[in-house]
């Protein structure tokens, strides 16, 4: 009898940039057009400055992430030609590395030392990349998808508030805008703590909260400088 246990730690990658993109995309966005509202702006001018704020948005996320991740991916690929080159020069030494991390995880010397031996036969440097360095190949770095994930989600996201005010009555453009972006966030949240496995409750709760927090501080500013003006 076959038995398979779901795990969810492929999806870390996308899903990251993903909820990140598409968080952000609702956030700034109403913030944005709850701010530029609060300050008494010609509903024309609301639109734009959100239209605005999803192109430079969307973009800044895309550039972000590629430049964030592909540290990440330089990383990776020089600690990798680290243990390529003493893999060549000291052979022998690295598998008694690997053999001692085995032994560190509980295995008996001399079958860590099998071990050790087996999967070097097999493939040395992915051994090590594995049990060494820590690079597992659905966790690596891939800056492509992050910033394809992050601006096409941050795009998405945006739209959402950018719809309902294009969509509100000029008097109730605030409160529809903020009202509706909260229950996207909260859905938002509670789909991306399922799809990584965690608490949806919380999930919601926490994202709700910080754009709560980013709508009331913007609409601040917006009504200070709206009396200033």
């Amino acid at each position: 009898m076959s038995h398979h246990e779901p795990h969810r730690l492929h999806r870390t990658g996308w899903l990251r940039a993903a909820v990140l993109g598409a968080n952000d995309g609702i956030v700034s966005t109403a913030s944005l057009i709850i701010g530029v509202a609060a300050a008494s702006a010609t509903q024309e001018s609301i639109l734009l400055a959100g239209i605005a704020g999803l192109v430079a948005g969307a973009m800044s996320m895309a550039a972000g992430e590629y430049v964030s991740v592909s540290s990440q991916s330089d990383i990776e690929q020089a600690d990798l030609e680290i243990e390529r080159h003493s893999l060549e020069h000291h052979f022998e030494y690295e598998q008694i590395e690997l053999a001692k991390i085995y032994e560190g995880r509980g295995i008996e010397p001399e079958l860590a030392r099998q071990v050790a031996h087996q999967l070097m036969e097999h493939d040395a440097l992915g051994a090590h990349a594995r049990d060494e360095i820590g690079i597992l190949d659905i966790t690596a770095a891939q800056p492509v998808q992050a910033a394809v994930y992050s601006a096409g989600t941050f795009t998405l996201g945006a739209a959402l508030p950018l719809a309902v005010a294009w969509l509100a009555p000029g008097v109730l453009l605030i409160p529809l805008v903020a009202m509706s972006s909260l229950l996207f966030l909260a859905i938002l949240g509670g789909l991306a703590a399922r799809a990584g496995g965690a608490s949806i409750t919380i999930g919601a709760t926490r994202v709700t909260f910080w754009g709560a927090c980013a709508m009331a501080i913007t609409a601040a500013v917006g009504l200070l400088f709206g009396v200033a003006i």
